[in-house]
């Protein structure tokens, strides 16, 4: 395992690089957006909702325990404080970009899903008849005994998305999203059996378990239509999140791919320079040994072509 290198890797050493090695998925981020916009402008299938249906579609018609705005503070800012709370302990820009990328897919995702099978089954709200007949008044086709609304066309257009639950899958996707984040972090599956960390995972698991109970109280949604968004939303963010970081129970489930890899490519590259300064130490030597061992041939060289004339003269001096 690489060391781990605390404090190196800010938003002002690495984050232009890491935002760039991501621009696609950012890119992918702004056309989701841009999706969902589309999704809840065009009108929803208006499905029959005949006489004799309307049994189970006149719960009264209220206000939300939960408003729209308050569905983005609780599934998407609230778990990004805390990955930036956890930046600023850490100071680990991997983590923080790969967590809030994770957050951002995570949700929107649900939310296509989402509003792409709202408007494709068109299922009526349990406060169906008070959005089409304010008055309480019903208003039937004469032939098929359908429907035939004189409310307000926005209030009724919003009466066709029960299934799913946005604001259910929205919470999930969101809070479980960062329940798994958590459980990374704290290392909830490190067979130490301290139960205190589960309840730290938990927390945000109840508080979307509290917005999906709020939705069938306010008789906005039926109790099938918030199953089937907490799934949605759950089964996106155990995508989302295991595209980034590895699962909680691992080793390493407390940061994310991309920070391992980044760690593994520099001791790589650390030792690789290690060995090509080592070659070149070696190499050196050699040299220098070669160039001594020249240096000394020709040496003795000079030295034999200077004394050989001495000897000689020296020899015929003697002779004489």
């Amino acid at each position: 395992m690489p060391d781990i290198q605390l404090g190196a890797h800010t938003v002002k050493s690495h984050g232009i690089q890491i935002a760039r090695t991501h621009m696609h998925d950012w890119l992918i981020l702004l056309l989701l957006v841009v999706i969902e916009v589309v999704l809840n402008v065009i009108e929803p299938f208006h499905r029959f909702v005949g006489k004799d249906m309307l049994t189970d579609l006149s719960y009264p018609l209220q206000g939300n325990t939960v408003p729209v705005w308050a569905v983005p503070i609780v599934a998407i800012l609230l778990p990004m404080a805390i990955i930036l709370v956890y930046y600023f302990i850490r100071r680990n820009v991997y983590d923080m970009h790969h967590a809030i990328l994770g957050l951002l897919f995570s949700v929107l995702i649900t939310g296509v899903i989402t509003d792409a099978i709202k408007d494709a089954v068109g299922r009526p709200r349990p406060d169906f008849f008070w959005r089409c007949f304010p008055d309480g008044k019903g208003v039937f086709h004469p032939v098929t005994s359908d429907v035939m609304c004189t409310g307000v066309k926005s209030v009724i257009k919003e009466g066709h998305k029960s299934f799913p639950s946005g604001h259910t899958s929205w919470s999930f996707a969101g809070l479980g999203f960062l329940a798994l984040y958590l459980s990374g972090k704290v290392r909830v599956f490190d067979r130490r059996g301290h139960v205190a960390k589960l309840c730290i995972v938990f927390l945000p698991l109840l508080v979307a378990a509290l917005v999906a109970v709020s939705r069938v109280d306010d008789y906005w949604h039926h109790w099938q239509d918030v199953f089937a968004g907490a799934l949605i939303g759950l089964t996106v963010a155990s995508f989302c999140y295991l595209q980034f970081f590895p699962p909680p129970y691992d080793v390493d489930g407390w940061g994310p791919h991309a920070y391992f890899q980044m760690l593994a490519e520099s001791r790589n590259g650390a030792e690789s320079s290690n060995n090509i300064n080592c070659f070149n130490a070696q190499q050196s030597e050699l040299e220098s040994v070669y160039i001594d061992s020249q240096h000394g041939t020709e040496t003795s060289r000079v030295n034999t072509r200077d004394t050989r004339p001495m000897l000689e003269g020296a020899y015929s001096e003697r002779r004489h």
